[in-house]
Formats: C-alpha cells, sequence, structure tokens
C-alpha cells in the first residue's frame, strides 16, 4: 500500500432525530476525536468530516407524529447535535448536514453516474400501500413480525432484535406504522443495486484487502468483530438493495421517472461525508478530490457496530462501482455502551443526554471524557455507571493526575517565587523516570494506532504515576532544608513532567491540557517534543498552582442516579419510529466453550412441590431426571408459581452444580429460568415432551 500522505476521518453521521448520548459518543465520536488530535500532534495532514443526516423515514414519521413538518424536526436537531459536540471538545473541521443543495447535487451527481454506467436494476414491484395514509410504505413505515426470531416488532428492512436483514416482504403479519392499518400491494418502480453480482469481489476486499489486483488494506488490522460481521453478511448471500424509496423527504431521485421517489437513505448517507468535504474545500479555497481520490490517502470511518455493513459493503461497493474513489483502509466499529446494568433506550429515556449532562456540570467535560474513554466498547459491550464516573474522577484524576500537578506547582510557588528553579546535575532517579516516561509516549501514539484508545489513555496516567512516584522517592520538601540545589533540580524535572502530560493528554483531555498549558505558560506543543526534558526553562514564569480536577461527592451523583431510576430526566425526544421489544440485559463476560461444556444440563419432571418453612419466595421440588432417587431442588419461585400448578411441568436443571444447603434443605441443582420483560419468570423447557433426563447440549 501507498504510504499515507493524508488521512480522510469520518464520524458517522448522527440522525436529526434526536439529541447526542454516551451511546454515542462511546460508539464513534470520542475515539475519532482522539485519534485525530493524536494525528495532528504527529504532523499528519487530516481533514475530519461529519454531519447531521436529515433523511429517512424515521424524520417524517416524526414530523407527522409532532404535527410539524421534516425539515423543522431537523434543523432543530441539527443545531443541538453541533452545539453538543462543540460543547464536548469533539472538533470536526466542518459539521455539515445532508439537506443541504450541494449534499442533493453532490448525490444525485454520484446517482447519475452509477445509473449511466448500467450498474442499476429497473424493477417494477408489488410495494406494499396505506390506503388510509395514500401513499406506499418505505422499510421503516412498516413493522410485522420477524420470520427468524418471531419479534412481533421487526421493521421492514431489519429486525433489531436478532440483527436479520430483512425486506418487507419477509414480514409476517406486516402493518403500516403510519396509521396501524393493513397494507395491500400496488406496483411502483425502484433501482436496485444488485449486491448479489458483485458479492465475489466484496469477499475478496474483505478478506483479502486486495481490489483489481491492488492491495487496499490489510484485514488484519481491522477489528474481529468487523470481520466477523461482514462474513455473517456474505455468507448468508448478498441480496439486491433498493437504492429509491417512495418518498416526499429526501434527496429526489434526478430522472424523469423518478418522479415522487428520493434516494435510499443509505445510499445518500454515506455520501455526505464526500459532499462535507466539498463544502469544507470551497470554504477554505482547497480542492477536495485528492481527500477522496489520490492513492496517497488514507480514509478511515469510526462507526458504532449497527452501521458496520452499510460501511464495509455497501458504501465501498458504490464507491468501487462509481470509480475513482478510494476504499476505506479501515472501519475501527465500537460495540456498545450500556448504562447502569441496562441497554441504553431512546424509546424509554434511559440515557444521559450530552446537552443535559454539559448544562448540569459545566466545565466537567474532561471528566466525562475520561471515564468514558477508559471503558469504550472498543472489542465487546461495555457498561457506564455513575458510580464508576464518581471514582474515577476522584481516584485517578484527582487522587492521581491532579495530585502530581498540585504538588509541582505548590512546591515551586513556595521555594521559588513561582518560577521554574535552576537546576543541578541528573541522577540515577531522573534518569530512571525519563525512560519510564519516553516509552509511555511511544506506546500511546502506537496504541492509538492500533485504535486501542483505552489502553492509550492507561499509557498517559502512567506518566502521571511516574512523577507521583518520583516525587514521592525524592521528597523535594523535605529535601529543600537539607540539600536546595537537589530540591531546585527535582522541581525543574516535575515541571518538565507536567508539559510533558500537557501533550500527552490533549487528544484525551483537551480543556485539561490547555489549562496546563496555560498554568506552565507554553503554547500548544507536537508530539515530538514529548520526548523532551527541557520544555519548561529555568526562570520560566509559572501560574498560580490551581487544582485541575475537584473530588465528586456522593451528593452530587445520587442526583444522576435518582434521575435515572425515577424516569425524572428531562423528557428526550422519542428517535424510535416504534419503542420495539424490550432490551435484553447487556451480555455477561465471554467464557471459553471449554468453561460451558462442564455443565451437565438435564431435562426433568417436576414430581411435587411445596413451599419451605418461614420462606416466602422458596419453593422445595422434587424433579425426575431418570435417576433412581428424584432430585430436591430449591427453588425462588414462590411468588410466580403455585405449588399445585407444577406437578408435571418439565424443566431444565443444571444437575452438577454443588449442592447448597437452603433453610435448612439440601438444593440438589438447579432450574433454569428466564424473566420476561414485565418481571416475571418462565422456565426454560423443551419444546415437546422428553425422557427424564434427556441430556441439553
Amino acid at each position: 500500500m501507498v504510504e499515507p500522505k493524508r488521512h480522510t476521518v469520518t464520524a458517522a453521521l448522527p440522525y436529526a432525530n434526536g439529541p447526542l448520548h454516551l451511546g454515542h459518543v462511546a460508539g464513534a465520536y470520542l475515539p475519532a476525536d482522539i485519534y485525530v488530535r493524536n494525528l495532528r500532534q504527529r504532523g499528519k495532514e487530516v481533514l475530519f468530516v461529519c454531519g447531521s443526516d436529515e433523511h429517512g423515514a424515521a424524520i417524517t414519521i416524526k414530523a407527522m407524529k409532532e404535527g410539524t413538518t421534516p425539515q423543522a424536526v431537523v434543523d432543530k436537531y441539527h443545531a443541538m447535535l453541533r452545539d453538543a459536540f462543540i460543547g464536548f471538545g469533539i472538533h470536526f473541521d466542518i459539521y455539515h448536514r445532508t439537506s443541504s443543495d450541494l449534499h442533493e447535487r453532490t448525490s444525485q451527481d454520484f446517482f447519475l453516474e452509477l445509473h449511466r454506467q448500467g450498474v442499476f436494476v429497473e424493477k417494477e414491484e408489488e410495494q406494499y400501500f396505506d390506503e388510509e395514509a395514500h401513499q406506499f410504505l418505505a422499510d421503516r413505515y412498516i413493522t410485522g413480525t420477524c420470520p427468524n426470531c418471531g419479534n412481533d416488532k421487526a421493521f421492514g428492512d431489519q429486525c433489531e432484535k436478532c440483527g436479520s436483514a430483512l425486506s418487507p416482504n419477509d414480514l409476517i403479519d406486516p402493518r403500516s406504522t403510519l396509521t396501524g392499518t393493513v397494507p395491500v400491494k400496488r406496483p411502483t418502480t425502484h433501482w436496485y443495486l444488485p449486491m448479489d453480482r458483485h458479492q465475489a469481489m466484496m469477499e475478496e476486499w474483505v478478506n483479502t484487502g486486495v481490489l483489481d489486483g491492488v492491495e487496499q488494506h490489510d484485514p488484519r488490522e481491522w477489528k474481529p468483530q468487523v470481520l466477523g460481521q461482514c462474513n455473517s453478511w456474505l455468507k448468508e448471500g448478498l441480496r439486491p438493495r433498493a437504492m429509491t424509496r417512495d418518498l416526499s423527504w429526501g434527496v429526489p431521485v434526478p430522472l424523469p421517472e423518478g418522479q415522487g421517489k428520493v434516494l435510499y437513505v443509505w445510499l445518500d448517507a454515506p455520501i455526505g461525508y464526500i459532499s462535507a468535504t466539498k463544502q469544507w474545500a470551497a470554504d477554505n479555497d482547497r480542492d477536495w478530490e485528492p481527500w477522496w481520490k489520490a492513492e496517497d490517502t488514507r480514509l478511515v470511518h469510526f462507526i458504532g457496530k449497527d452501521n458496520i455493513v452499510f460501511h464495509c459493503i455497501i458504501f465501498p461497493m458504490l464507491l468501487e462501482l462509481h470509480g475513482g474513489y478510494q476504499l476505506p483502509q479501515n472501519v475501527p466499529a465500537n460495540e456498545f455502551l450500556n448504562l447502569e446494568g441496562r441497554k441504553l433506550s431512546t424509546s424509554r429515556n434511559w440515557a444521559v443526554w450530552i446537552h443535559e449532562y454539559l448544562e448540569r456540570w459545566p466545565e466537567r467535560q474532561d471528566e466525562l471524557r475520561y471515564c468514558l474513554t477508559t471503558i469504550l466498547p472498543e472489542f465487546r459491550d461495555s457498561e457506564f455507571t455513575w458510580k464508576d464516573f464518581q471514582d474515577k474522577n476522584n481516584n485517578e484524576l484527582v487522587a492521581i493526575l491532579g495530585n502530581f500537578v498540585q504538588r509541582v506547582f505548590v512546591l515551586c510557588d513556595k521555594f521559588h517565587e513561582r518560577q521554574a528553579p535552576s537546576g543541578g546535575a541528573s541522577t540515577d532517579q531522573e534518569v530512571t523516570m525519563w525512560s519510564t516516561v519516553h516509552a509511555e509516549v511511544e506506546s500511546i501514539a502506537r496504541h492509538v494506532d492500533d485504535f486501542r484508545f483505552r489502553d492509550a489513555l492507561a499509557a498517559a496516567m502512567n506518566i502521571a504515576r511516574a512523577g507521583n512516584k518520583y516525587l514521592t522517592d525524592t521528597e523535594p520538601w523535605k529535601l529543600q532544608k537539607t540539600d536546595p540545589a537537589r530540591t531546585a533540580t527535582v522541581l525543574l524535572h516535575g515541571a518538565n513532567l507536567a508539559a510533558v502530560l500537557s501533550i500527552v493528554l490533549e487528544p484525551f483531555l483537551p480543556f485539561t491540557a490547555e489549562k496546563l498549558r496555560r498554568m506552565l505558560g507554553i503554547p500548544r506543543l507536537g508530539w515530538s517534543e514529548a520526548f523532551r526534558t527541557d520544555l519548561i526553562g529555568p526562570g520560566q514564569e509559572l501560574g498560580r498552582p490551581e487544582h485541575l480536577f475537584k473530588p465528586i461527592t456522593d451528593a452530587e451523583i445520587q442526583p444522576e442516579i435518582d434521575r435515572l431510576l425515577a424516569g425524572t430526566v428531562t423528557q428526550a425526544p422519542n428517535t424510535d419510529p416504534d419503542p420495539g421489544p424490550a432490551e435484553a440485559p447487556p451480555a455477561k463476560p465471554i467464557v471459553q466453550f471449554e468453561e460451558f461444556a462442564k455443565l451437565d444440563l438435564r431435562v426433568g419432571t417436576i414430581l411435587s412441590a411445596e413451599k419451605v418453612a418461614k420462606a416466602d419466595k422458596l419453593l422445595k421440588l422434587a424433579i425426575d431426571i431418570g435417576e433412581a432417587v428424584p432430585r430436591t431442588v430449591v427453588s425462588g419461585i414462590a411468588q410466580h408459581f403455585s405449588p399445585d400448578e407444577l406437578a408435571g411441568q418439565q424443566v431444565v436443571l443444571v444437575a452438577n452444580l454443588a449442592a447448597r444447603k437452603m433453610r435448612g434443605v439440601d438444593s440438589q441443582g438447579m432450574v433454569l429460568m428466564a424473566e420476561d420483560s414485565d418481571g416475571r419468570l418462565r422456565f426454560v423447557r423443551p419444546a415437546e415432551a422428553m425422557s427424564p433426563g434427556a441430556e441439553v447440549r
């Protein structure tokens, strides 16, 4: 591959029908911002683009429900999203919008070029039509039962419960989301992208990185979950997908026979990256094309895992078929962020909204940036809790980073009248300290290149830890009485280490880095400067000692927890066209197959049940699993079942669980249960009657 001269970095276009929440930030925008900031520190030429995705069925549905226009909806949320990014320190070169005239022209020109090349297949088909609303129904205007998992709230393009790609014709018992009526089918014409014809090309590109004999990317650098999801789609077989919709809101199809139709949002939205680049180039008197077409440009998409297929298969396919564009070299998609033990849900208002956080916690942007970076869902789902936020602030930012900087400035203020002192010769202590620091600086850049931002931040914090160890070992506050020259040396090295921290923290904590530079009286410095030990010279005027961070009390955190649990967060707009199925609890940590195989799961038949004395929640069950003597199992299900209704029911029993005494009764196993969204328990049972003792595999 050609060594990149420039880097085009995109962050997923947020949908302009609701505000920004923690999951959005952790999924794409904070990792992208860290990456871009560090590349720029290292002298790389970078263009960082984003913008509001302002088309699609969900926006028109919201406008209908609110009795307003789609334009009014996107205008409101475009401004809210833009301001939230700015307030949180996510610094794009341009934050554009797909409702702009430039984007419309760019998308239409792209479509027309594909049409000119004969890429699309024009096909008349029967499509669902809502007779009450008098309009054809796009994918998201239709819900029904998923044929794969039975979810009765699946959409016409995807089941959000099992993740299956669907078409409206796949749904069982379809109904219109506009009126709730059963739609009828009427003929209409659409332009399809025959993805099945290009499956071999995409398989080769995804898995080898080679296209037309040229290496485009190294699949070994891609995250395993990204490759896994791509190959799951490829294994199922790519299917033709319509690139137009019968809607009034969107980019109009630029063909005479396309009147009343718009471009499919997943054709128009990623082109938003290109139109944003064009707008930036026009605003800055630059040429946009090298950022998308030059061989020495590296294109990286930051997204959440729900957008993997669109950025790794559909958009690259469109770029390649159009011709002349570079394909992405990496798509470092993150997994999902959960909140206080549950999945984030915009429809249920189980979220922390960034604009509200900035209102309630002004000037504490970096505290949240820090906490989120430490838990980024880089390879698996992770979880944010307010207590963890508090702990990381108090035990890491205050106690480690803030403590080191505070000690250096207080001692310089006390002993040297707020100036960096003149230092003497270095000792082994300084050599050891700087060796550790420079090794961590190298590892930060390496981790950033590998999209391991959690590890990169940990390395940056290790520099602060090295500073604290250095001060603890040298004890300059004691040395001042016996060896003031040595004290001066230690404090000068401490001030220089603080200057290095102002560099390495910039990608993660930009507001703190700026404050630290102001305290040190230095400008923003490049990455190579972090390897110097003389950034602060003797006599350098230093600022007044200030606390970089302040402790967060229980009294400050508890209202946030109460706000969530009581459902009293300022009501956020319902960004889901339909609330959809209830969210499942977050997945537990991965276990190896060998661990799972140790479980002995058996089908059993309940012979009898009785209440356990002095225990309101417990029932004692006698369960036949094909052994000479029935098993006795104590189960906490008394509030869900009466003893009389259980005899004869079949269950699944963990048969090799160590016996446990409960209320004086030895329980010889555990019955598997599932909890429904309404809190009711159900037995996990075989689909049909089986012999007691049958092994579950």
